[in-house]
């Protein structure tokens, strides 16, 4: 195991600096299986991932979901964070765009693992991509990139063979 050295080991973050992610906004956001496996392609575990992104609205009220697709070793979703006083909840209940993604990553993870039959293995890689949707125009195309990405499987470069 090797020893943790701040000079070497210093964590960067991929987050748009000084911006706000608890801000309303359309967020497009991509999560990977750890190390790049294709867990993904099995059945149950699709439908584990797809069930827990779904009910996302319910655990965040002020979150609204927009397209998603599930490929055999990542995802790409659309999540829209409202105001916290046009959601149910109090104010103080608006989350981060982290919150949402952290709560989606553990909660689908367990339920994936269990799924594969291997509990406590870890499922998703650390962190993950996120764009902030500046405009109805970005957003259009980012819909369509995430609904034609299967189309593009055999040259994406998370595509093992292209690796």
């Amino acid at each position: 195991m090797v020893k943790y050295d701040p000079q070497i080991h210093q964590r960067r973050s991929v987050r748009l600096q000084g911006f706000d992610h608890s801000q309303a906004g359309a967020y497009f956001v991509t999560v990977c299986t750890y190390n790049r496996e294709l867990l993904l392609q099995d059945q149950g575990v699709q439908e584990a991932v797809s069930s827990t992104w779904l009910t996302l609205p319910a655990r965040f009220p002020a979150v609204t979901l927009d397209e998603f697709m599930i490929m055999p070793n990542h995802m790409h979703g659309i999540i829209i964070l409202r105001d916290a006083a046009s959601g149910r909840g109090a104010a103080s209940s608006a989350p981060t765009l982290g919150q949402v993604v952290r709560a989606f990553k553990s909660v689908s993870a367990i339920a994936a693992n269990e799924a594969l039959g291997r509990p406590c293995q870890p499922f998703w890689q650390r962190n993950y991509y996120e764009h902030v949707i500046r405009d109805e125009e970005e957003l259009d195309a980012i819909r369509r990139y995430v609904r034609e990405n299967p189309l593009k499987w055999s040259d994406d470069p998370d595509n093992p063979a292209n690796m």
